[in-house]
């Protein structure tokens, strides 16, 4: 395993090479082009700001009625940003080694960094859409709280998390073809029983045990107290849950060392 996390390190520039060509085959032949990594984002935060400010009149416990429209928009956006991520890495992991044959066949490519590309393409399009939501917030609260440059700290356990689930049903999906269903129907689960349009405070306590259990819940809840609340996060949660993800990441990717021999036999 050592091993394999060092030919990561060493072949760093392929890696960084098949990252920007991931990002920049998303947007080929459209013509905005690479744009749309910007006015995608954009155009959500205006849809959820009309839709949960002005239709359903959303408070979430910001000031009143005399609240900018948008303060809703924003504190449910930083959840939907953080969804986006870990549904975009759930969604494509299963198809990572059957969509790249070319890859898989030849001996001396080293298929370990392919989960990667997938993962730091999604978390390149949630960087973007952070910088969206920052200037959102500029226009329409002000300058944000000292606590906000936290951000790339309280979204590593996440990314870690994602990196684990890509090893496991990248996996997974070169011999149970099944998991592409799986994991489609997993990640729409996961929009309504993560707090992306509630407060965990809003669920009866009885239920609270599974929301906590949800890898998206840690990360949502902790994001919005440094982005929108600007308080500091809870430290020792902040650590087990960067332990379990470390873990969970660790049982995965000796996973896919131990089954990748056989991918080129599957396809």
């Amino acid at each position: 395993m050592i091993k394999s996390i060092g030919e990561l390190v060493q072949n760093r520039r392929l890696l960084f090479s098949l990252i920007k060509r991931e990002i920049a085959l998303k947007y080929k032949g459209s013509f905005f082009g690479s744009a749309w990594a910007l006015l995608l984002p954009i155009f959500m935060l205006i849809i959820y700001t009309f839709v949960f400010s002005s239709v359903f009149k959303a408070k979430w416990g910001v000031h009143a009625d005399n609240a900018p429209k948008g303060e809703f928009a924003l504190i449910l956006f930083i959840g939907v940003i953080a969804y986006n991520f870990f549904s975009e890495c759930i969604t494509r992991s299963p198809s990572i080694i059957t969509g790249n044959p070319n890859y898989v066949k030849k001996v001396v490519f080293p298929l370990n960094i392919l989960p990667c590309v997938y993962v730091f393409s999604a978390l390149f399009n949630a960087f973007l859409t952070i910088s969206v939501w920052l200037v959102c917030y500029l226009f329409i609260i002000g300058m944000p709280h000292f606590s906000f440059l936290l951000f790339p700290i309280i979204l590593l356990p996440l990314v870690i998390f994602s990196l684990g689930v890509s090893y496991l049903f990248s996996s997974a999906g070169a011999y149970f073809r099944d998991i592409n269903q799986v994991t489609g129907l997993l990640a729409t689960a996961l929009m309504f029983l993560s707090p992306i349009f509630y407060p965990v405070s809003a669920v009866p306590e009885k239920f609270r045990v599974f929301m906590n259990i949800n890898p998206l819940t840690p990360a949502v809840e902790m994001l919005r107290e440094i982005m929108y609340w600007g308080k500091y996060p809870d430290w020792h949660l902040f650590g087990w849950n960067l332990a379990t993800s470390v873990v969970f990441f660790m049982l995965s990717f000796i996973f896919f060392l131990r089954t990748k021999k056989g991918f080129a036999d599957v396809l």
